[in-house]
């Protein structure tokens, strides 16, 4: 099911193992609004070979329950689900799947747009939007998705994939995999120094800098570079790679900031451009 009004049923095909949906009732008012996707019978791979093989990771942030999407409890094909009040801890695994052309640019449950090419995701009872990262059992390959959707309702499905988060997952040619999903806490990442007494100031020392997030692909790196624009202008933006479990990511940080109030201007207008896990570190 994918917006507010469509039941999927899920079949394999050979060498494509997304989804088929028909016209359901999954919200309870209103004609369904998306019905011309249902021209294309199968869901299928782009017609054009796409590289998403760069598309970096969902980077989780902090943000509010989306309006549509999130009520609780709702019934599809005569089964009731549940929306999760808390997902602290929430783990599980099985088995998923994929979608992508025929529900590329129609809505998805929460009234985005959903777009194949992006690392997104729908899932039954997690909270949209919510970000989980997702482990192919069978290779290790893992992705970060934001969960912005409903569905698969299939037995034994647990999350339903876009194409892109699919393809780095190495996923295509079966259709499926088994795998292991692990919400993301964005506060986890929104650690910082603790305030200083009253009347006290930091003086920033030379290898003061802040750190705007870390990426799994050197490619968002020049994104953040576009980005930032002149707000980066007489600083330097580093990038440190570390290894987490088998994988690596970019560290990309901004600076060295010469002083408290630069550093706390610097943060306010990074928090304006979208970067609320900005954190200042002090590097050797």
């Amino acid at each position: 099911m994918r917006g507010s009004w469509a039941l999927l049923l899920m079949i394999l095909l050979a060498g494509c193992g997304s989804t088929v949906k028909q016209d359901g009732d999954s919200s309870g008012a209103g004609s369904n609004p998306n019905a011309g996707r249902y021209s294309l019978e199968h869901d299928k791979a782009p017609l054009d070979r796409v590289d998403v093989s760069k598309v970096p990771d969902a980077v989780p942030r902090l943000e509010p329950k989306s309006l549509a999407g999130n009520r609780s409890p709702y019934k599809v094909l005569g089964q009731t689900y549940h929306i999760l009040d808390s997902v602290q801890g929430f783990k599980e695994q099985g088995t998923a799947s994929w979608y992508g052309r025929k529900f590329h640019g129609y809505e998805t449950s929460n009234g985005e747009v959903y777009d194949m090419f992006s690392m997104t995701a729908a899932h039954k009872s997690l909270p949209l939007p919510s970000y989980v990262r997702v482990t192919n059992l069978d290779n290790g390959r893992q992705v970060v998705v934001r969960v912005n959707d409903r569905g698969p309702f299939h037995a034994g499905r647990v999350i339903d994939l876009s194409y892109a988060a699919a393809t780095r997952l190495d996923m295509l040619g079966k259709g499926t995999a088994r795998v292991s999903l692990d919400v993301l806490d964005p506060r986890a990442t929104l650690a910082r120094t603790p305030p200083l007494p009253a009347g006290q100031q930091a003086t920033p020392g030379p290898g003061r800098y802040l750190q705007l997030g870390a990426f799994s692909d050197r490619s968002a790196i020049e994104r953040v570079e576009r980005r930032l624009g002149q707000l980066s202008s007489g600083l330097n933006l580093r990038v440190s790679p570390v290894t987490q479990q088998g994988r690596t990511l970019y560290r990309v940080q901004l600076g060295p900031v010469p002083d408290s109030e630069t550093e706390a201007r610097l943060m306010r207008e990074l928090a304006d451009a979208g970067y609320t896990k900005a954190r200042p570190v002090d590097l050797p």
